[in-house]
Parts: structure tokens; sequence; C-alpha cells
């Protein structure tokens, strides 16, 4: 049975965060407010629980969720290498709407699904979330809808199309902005464009200074594409990077 916590009241925030914290490490689903869309979320190293995910939204191994952090010193212990413009971007960026794509750590014990040995890593600008995360650790998160289906501004959109697939829903009241994470591949010798979101390409442009993110540069392409690179123009499907 589903459980509901109205986190815009303290003592129910609290409540709520105790309770999604103990979901997630149970390999239960969790829903949780981010500062693009709502996620659901499971605990990023047992691969039940992620299996159970993307069942929920009706997806396939093909496109593995991104994963969210609550500390950038999270994520350098995922990734095998931050490269020369990892560290710099995510210094400017994070917390916020910036999903950056790594060659994933091969000590890694985890299963994403299909990811070709990457990671797409994001830390929200999200005081629930951040909160949450801090206790859980990384948790692979994607948007809070069906496949195909628009991503959820509300919990109550959240809960309509997943249901008791997810056991503790964290209502933060509606996403102030729901415009996707951009995603930027850092696993080639430059740093590629993969979907265009909030964050600009001149805003990114200030730390990194060359972006390919019109054709494929013969010489410059990602060393292994990441199966977000599918779907990159398709904002129904918010990986949230947060949802």
């Amino acid at each position: 049975m589903s459980t509901r916590y109205d986190c815009r009241d303290q003592f129910s925030r609290t409540a709520g965060i105790d309770a999604a914290v103990a979901a997630a490490r149970a390999g239960e689903l969790i829903v949780l407010p981010t500062d693009t869309v709502y996620g659901i979320g499971a605990d990023a190293f047992t691969p039940a629980a992620v299996t159970t995910m993307l069942a929920a939204k009706g997806r396939g191994r093909n496109m593995p969720p991104p994963v969210l952090v609550g500390t950038a010193r999270a994520a350098a212990a995922l990734v095998d290498d931050l490269g020369a413009f990892g560290q710099d971007l995510i210094d400017e960026f994070w917390p916020g709407a910036l999903t950056l794509v790594f060659r994933a750590s091969p000590t890694l014990l985890w299963d994403l699904g299909d990811t070709k040995g990457t990671v797409a890593l994001r830390m929200p600008l999200h005081s629930v979330a951040l909160d949450v995360l801090k206790q859980t650790g990384p948790l692979a998160v994607s948007s809070a809808n069906r496949h195909g289906q628009p991503p959820a501004v509300t919990a109550d959109e959240a809960e309509q199309q997943l249901g008791e697939a997810v056991s503790v829903y964290l209502d933060g009241g509606p996403c102030a902005d729901n415009i996707p994470s951009t995603i930027l591949d850092l696993t080639g010798t430059i740093p590629t464009l993969l979907r265009a979101g909030a964050i600009s390409v001149d805003r990114l442009r200030t730390v990194a200074s060359v972006i390919a993110d019109d054709e494929p540069l013969a010489d410059f392409k990602p060393a292994a594409p990441h199966p977000l690179q599918a779907r990159a123009d398709a904002p129904t499907d918010e990986p949230p990077s947060g949802g």
C-alpha cells in the first residue's frame, strides 16, 4: 500500500523523508520532487529494485535510468574519470539541471540496464530530493510517469500513473520548472550535447569552451554512446534527471 507525505508541512516532511529512505533501503520504489519534474527512484545498487522501477514505467533495459546523487563526492566515486571538464562543470552547475554522462567505474556492483559502461549523473537543486539522497546514497531515478506519457509535475500526476507500484510518495507541490535537464556526454575527447535543456550551451561553454552540439564530429565522437542519446529529443520522458 502506498503512503503519501506532504513535504510542505515540516512534521510530515520529516516523517516522509524517513519513510522514503527506509523504503529505498528495502528495495522499494519512491517518488520524490526535483527541480525539473517528479522522479521515481530506486536504490541504484539493488538490481531487482531497478528492474521493478523500469517495469513500473513500462520500459526495458535498453533505456537505463540516470542516477541522482546528493553530493559531488558521491558522483566522483561512481565514475572512472571526471575528465578534463567534469569537475569544473560540477562546480559551476551542480546542484542544478545538468546531467553529465561519464564512463562508470568498472568496480561498481550494480546493474542499471544496457548502459554500455557509462552512467548519467545529476545532483538536483531541490531540498527534499537532496535530503533523501544524502541518506540513501545514489538512486536510480527517472521521470515519474509511464513510458510515453507526459512527465509528472505534481505528486497527483505521478500517483495517477504509477499507483501502488510506489511505496512512498513525497509531495513537494507543483514543480517550479518542468524544463528537462541538459544532457552532456563527457565520455569522448570533447563534451557532446545529447539533449538541450534548462542550461543553455552558451552557459556551458563558459566552462567547457568546445562543445559538439550540431552534427557529430568525425574526429570527436563519444567513446561509448549512452542510451540516453537515442531519446535526447524526447522531453516527455525526462530522466530527470529528476524525473
